[in-house]
């Protein structure tokens, strides 16, 4: 092979990440889509603080699926530490999208998440005694964070003793987010989240 010759790096050798761009100009730096046939760093960034800014963004979407299949057990149990099985699922995934709407799976994921993630929360100030529910806006790293917790947690939800599978659960969560649509549980989220913030402005 000459030098001039680039080999072309896919996700699961199948995907292309390089052209797709991030319509948010607020979720730029905070999602990575750096080329990996598999995206797994080992948890390499996880000792540096804003790391994660850099690491895969279909990584992350495996870690959040690292998930016990109760619906509000923390990362404990068959799925903790199953990042191989987490991988498998997520490509599954990709291949159901892939055959449902014959877009590239990985630009379907990235509309999700900037349809999902919301743009305002709430948090709490005691001043003199009393607590104030405040409006504030929310930094991008955990506007993705918070999209991709939705995500993993809509497939949760829609899975808990249901035939469904999980793959399946997750193609559909992704293509209906990456849709807009108000049947996604992330979308669902996002909206409630913003409108009681929008409340206590």
């Amino acid at each position: 092979m000459s030098g001039k010759e680039q080999v072309q790096i896919m996700l699961f050798n199948k995907w292309e990440t390089k052209d797709i761009k991030v319509n948010d100009p607020g979720l730029g730096t905070a999602i990575s889509l750096k080329p990996a046939v598999l995206p797994n760093t080992f948890g390499r960034h996880e000792h540096q603080r804003l790391k994660k800014a850099d690491v895969n963004i279909v990584e992350r979407l495996a870690n959040k699926m690292m998930h016990f299949g109760k619906k509000y057990a923390k990362n404990t149990g068959r799925m903790g530490g199953k990042k191989a099985r987490s991988l498998n699922m997520v490509r599954t995934a990709f291949d159901i999208i892939h055959l449902e709407t014959g877009k590239n799976p990985v630009e379907l994921l990235v509309r999700a998440i900037e349809n999902s993630s919301p743009n305002e929360d709430t948090t709490r100030i005691v001043y003199g005694g009393v607590v104030y529910h405040v409006s504030v806006d929310v930094a991008p790293l955990r506007r993705v964070d918070l999209a991709l917790r939705f995500i993993a947690e809509g497939v949760r939800e829609s899975t808990y003793g249901s035939p469904q599978t999980i793959e399946e659960a997750l193609a559909k969560e992704i293509i209906l987010a990456s849709n807009n649509d108000m049947a996604a549980h992330a979308v669902k989220k996002k909206n409630e989240q913003e409108r009681i913030a929008m409340a206590s402005r």
